[in-house]
């Protein structure tokens, strides 16, 4: 019984939890920014350069043998690291962008609202006495 207690203590901890959210919302973000780059970003980029695909770049190295014979081409495909580094510098910007919105908001909720000055205290009964006695004194003056 002392695993399953262990496991359950572990479980719904408030860092577990959060973390496995982070991720599973973290995995679905990232769906939505390869989404975007690359079919909202990507594109107009590929018209602008001459609307080639940056993932069919690369550089013809030369040709081999294949296994029935055939001569196969072999290239240095460096448009793949193109577009994943384009993703990543958008997801990166995202990210940025995002942290920085909660931060903001984090910020502003923290920040405490300036505390109205302190009534002034009551006076006690014998300070109501002595002032009393105080007034009385300078009329008969």
């Amino acid at each position: 019984m002392g695993l399953i207690k262990e496991f359950k203590e572990f479980a719904v901890k408030g860092n577990a939890v959060d973390m496995a959210v982070g991720v599973i919302i973290g995995g679905a973000f990232g769906k939505i920014v390869s989404s975007v780059v690359n079919d909202l970003i990507m594109p107009p980029i590929g018209m602008l350069v001459g609307g080639m695909n940056f993932k069919d770049l690369a550089i013809k190295l030369g040709e081999v043998a294949g296994e029935d014979g055939k001569m196969v081409p072999v290239n240095f495909a460096y448009g793949n690291f193109l577009q994943t580094t384009f993703d990543f510098l958008i997801i990166a910007i995202c990210v940025f962008a995002l942290v920085k919105a909660i931060n903001k908001m984090s910020r502003k909720k923290e920040e405490p609202t300036p505390a109205l000055p302190a009534p002034e205290p009551e006076p006690s009964a014998e300070e109501k006495l002595l002032t009393e006695i105080r007034d009385l004194l300078k009329e008969k003056k």
